[in-house]
């Protein structure tokens, strides 16, 4: 009678461990897209290794420098998740600024990043839709003659832009009285702000609300002057992984990954889908 019994309990154990087993087989699929051809990986990743390029101070790029565990910023997540699912490892390279990292991919030193889509910068790189509208806004100091977008535009008025930035250019046809005034790196623009050396800084909300923490008594002034169309770029020449990267762009946002990135990156100033 005790062998009787153990058999069915014995049985029973099998079975569960069966059905365990294969239920983590079928989710370790699930998670794990089917791997792209390998003329793809060629494509997006030729040393093997995918390069996000970034540049620090921008929830939208890289939040701020930090070990490479504790980096956030759409780029660094999205573009890891890429790494992921090519199949290959990712290395974060920084840069000072943006202007740097779209000459950097369009050179081939680096692979990937999220920026602004410009019609200037689908000259010389290859975009998939966009994942994010921006707000384009006005940082300003304490006691900035600036006190609004409608009055910004004034002779005694220092705007401070990145330099190489689409907002340089904008605002230098722009702008007719005020004057621009190029800051090599975001860190440079928050000095300049506490130093009174410029009046305003003009970028999108994200970086600026990054910024505003930075300068005691600065707010980001209500409204926007332009919307900046944020995606997923890499360099000409890569034609046979952009089907490849615009269905990754489409999974990424209809997955939820793109939201919790933001989420992540404490990205703000993301524009009202009825306005974009």
């Amino acid at each position: 009678m005790e062998s009787s019994s153990v058999k069915p309990r014995s049985s029973l154990i099998e079975r569960r461990a069966l059905l365990l087993g294969t239920l983590a087989l079928l989710a370790g699929c699930a998670s794990a897209p089917p791997a792209p051809p390998a003329e793809v990986r060629q494509a997006l990743a030729p040393t093997g290794t995918l390069r996000l390029a970034v540049y620090a101070g921008s929830p939208t790029s890289m939040v701020a420098d930090a070990p490479d565990a504790e980096r956030r910023g759409l780029t660094v997540d999205i573009g890891r998740e890429m790494a992921r699912r090519l199949g290959v490892p990712a290395r974060v390279v920084v840069y000072p600024r943006v202007a740097e990292v779209v000459a950097a991919l369009q050179r081939g030193d680096a692979d990937v990043t999220i920026t602004n889509a410009t019609a200037e910068r689908q000259k010389i790189l290859d975009f998939a839709p966009p994942l994010v509208a921006l707000e384009l806004g006005v940082l300003v100091r304490a006691g900035s003659p600036v006190t609004s977008l409608e009055s910004w535009d004034r002779p005694d008025a220092r705007i401070g832009v990145s330099q190489g930035s689409s907002s340089e250019r904008v605002l230098g046809a722009r702008l007719k009285s005020a004057k621009l005034a190029p800051q090599p790196t975001l860190q440079h623009a928050a000095q300049a702000l506490r130093q009174r050396e410029i009046d305003a800084f003009a970028t999108n909300k994200a970086i600026l609300n990054e910024l505003a923490v930075q300068v005691p008594g600065a707010r980001v002034l209500d409204g926007r002057w332009g919307l900046e169309h944020l995606a997923l770029g890499t360099g000409k020449g890569r034609d046979a992984a952009l089907a490849w990267l615009k269905d990754f762009n489409t999974a990424m946002a209809a997955e939820g990954q793109v939201a919790r990135a933001a989420e992540r990156a404490g990205l703000r100033g993301t524009a009202p889908a009825e306005t974009r």
